[in-house]
């Protein structure tokens, strides 16, 4: 896989998932935009320092990725700074989870704009740009709980099965103009969520998973950098499980 002389953007990029996704882009040759919000600032420029390690263009941006206004300036400073946007990676997100008859309006607003509004937004701005080159990859991270649902996570699970929606769309709408939209269903990944559970959670969770182990961050990588390669050209619209067979029911 070779994005030598391509530009990505990736949403909520400070930490975890997202760090990983922007440092494998870099190795692999893509100049890559880092974005989080602006609490994780400090720990965002930490990303851009070691991709510039890598030898490749970085750029730190902070930005509500829920707000309209904030995307549009982010994306648009991007574009002007790197010269162009070929790939975007919707990995913004957060969970809060509650059972239904307990969720709060604010926990179900909260998930949805910045698990799937930010998707919407960032994929709107960067189309433009996309449509000009005839040539771009959009890649949203959903979740095996967006195609299957999970209980206490009625938000998340709503919002990630609305990213495969959006993805199915784009990749509808754009197709014409070689741009392709896929997006990845992680299962469990080892990230702080996954460092709060104690051992026996651990095993409990490990049993559902056919191949008996918890992925990573990196497995997560991996499969963003596959599908937004030219090896990926005629892939769209499709829903890709990193989950270690979890998916499998």
């Amino acid at each position: 896989m070779d994005l030598s002389n391509k530009v990505a953007v990736v949403t909520g990029s400070a930490r975890g998932i997202g760090k990983a996704i922007a440092l494998k882009l870099a190795e692999v040759g893509a100049d890559v935009v880092v974005n989080d919000i602006p609490a994780a600032a400090e720990v965002l420029e930490g990303t851009a320092h070691e991709i510039r390690a890598l030898k490749r263009k970085t750029l730190a941006i902070t930005a509500d990725v829920s707000s309209s206004a904030d995307v549009n300036k982010f994306i648009e400073t991007a574009a002007a700074q790197m010269g162009r946007i070929d790939i975007l990676v919707n990995n913004a997100g957060v969970t809060r989870d509650q059972l239904i008859m307990r969720m709060t309006d604010e926990e179900w607003d909260t998930v949805l704009n910045i698990d799937l509004k930010s998707a919407f937004l960032c994929s709107r701005a960067v189309i433009r740009y996309m449509m000009k080159q005839r040539w771009g990859r959009i890649i949203s991270i959903a979740s095996v709980v967006g195609l299957g649902g999970n209980a206490g996570q009625a938000n998340y699970a709503a919002a990630k099965a609305g990213i495969i929606g959006l993805t199915k769309s784009i990749a509808k709408e754009v197709g014409s103009r070689n741009i392709t939209a896929n997006a990845i269903a992680p299962g469990f990944i080892e990230t702080k969520m996954t460092e709060a559970l104690d051992e026996k959670q651990r095993q409990i969770l490990v049993q559902r998973i056919p191949l008996q182990s918890i992925g990573t961050p990196r497995d997560v990588a991996e499969a963003v950098a596959f599908l937004a390669s030219e090896e990926a050209r005629y892939i769209t619209g499709q829903v890709l499980g990193v989950d270690g067979g979890m998916g499998l029911g």
